[in-house]
């Protein structure tokens, strides 16, 4: 058997059900793979999971687009490429308490913004401040990542950047109401977080492999919306025990709509990059020059073909 080795963005949640539903209904193991599930919790995020692609430790990784152009424009780049969407629509925001008085992004100059560090993230939030008419003065602070979340629900912290299909709904089950800020209704046109992520030079050596894996992950995903109920009772195991009163059953129910169907599950739209490459030119977060036909394959989404 194949082993592939897939390293998580985050511990594990409803953006990965799909993986571990193909792990433990073995869809892997029928396609002759082992799959190894690892997550940023294992070494409280030493090393970043795209870092773990470029450094040979995982094969897969899942990270947002932004690391896509972040490792190709760094100065010793590497080829990082993208090859699923998991969500075909964007399920992030920027969140506030509710009665923290902050109405829209411009009521965050002057705030704390709990910051990721990626390359990209804090110009991001600062270009959707400006966007409503502020002039942002965001004042940034990098807890551990891990803990970014805790640290806004204790009120340590004004805002952070969060998944509405995750935290949002822990948030409501907690009864902390939160006001939420979209990218996509700031004029950002945020293009696929999280994103599969390989190296393309092991897609090219490990092309059956690799196209076997996603296959795998494609039966999973799409099992997840089908069968809810077992999806959820399989993913369950797997929370870290913090998360595991998680309502599954909502999180499942705003997020399933989004993992796409047969035709298009895990497909990356080439408009959808341009448009998040070129607004990250013309806000020059970056002036490295790419080719958005560089940041992404669909190959691995086909069948293998039998000619």
């Amino acid at each position: 058997m194949d082993r592939i080795n897939l390293a998580l963005d985050w511990t594990p949640n409803i953006n990965h059900i799909g993986f571990f539903i193909a792990r433990d209904k073995a869809f892997f193991a029928e396609l002759d793979l082992e799959v190894h599930i690892s997550d940023p919790s294992f070494d409280n995020y030493a090393i970043t999971p795209a870092k773990k692609v470029e450094l040979g430790i995982a094969d897969f990784a899942l990270c947002p687009t932004e690391s896509i152009i972040s490792y190709q424009t760094k100065k010793k780049t590497f080829k990082l490429i993208g090859v699923s969407a998991i969500l075909q629509e964007d399920l992030s925001a920027i969140v506030v308490s509710s009665d923290s008085g902050i109405q829209s992004p411009k009521d965050l100059d002057g705030k704390s913004y709990a910051s990721y560090q990626a390359r990209y993230e804090d110009e991001i939030v600062r270009q959707m401040i400006i966007k409503d008419g502020g002039m942002g003065a965001l004042e940034l602070h990098y807890p551990k990542k891990l803990g970014i979340w805790e640290t806004v629900t204790k009120g340590q912290f004004d805002s952070t950047w969060i998944f509405l299909n995750w935290e949002g709904v822990e948030a409501e089950q907690k009864g902390v109401s939160l006001r939420s800020f979209r990218l996509a209704d700031y004029d950002i046109p945020y293009s696929y977080s999280p994103i599969l992520v390989t190296d393309e030079q092991n897609l090219r050596n490990r092309e059956d492999a690799y196209r076997r894996f996603i296959q795998g992950c494609k039966k999973g995903f799409l099992h997840s919306v089908s069968n809810p109920e077992e999806s959820i009772q399989i993913l369950r195991k797997y929370l870290p025990p913090r998360d595991r009163d998680m309502d599954l059953a909502k999180c499942l129910e705003i997020t399933a709509p989004h993992f796409g169907d047969k035709s298009n599950w895990g497909l990356i739209s080439e408009q959808k990059m341009k448009s998040f490459l070129d607004w990250i030119y013309e806000h020059k977060l970056e002036s490295k020059k790419l080719n958005v036909r560089n940041l992404y394959s669909n190959s691995l989404l086909k069948a293998k073909s039998n000619s």
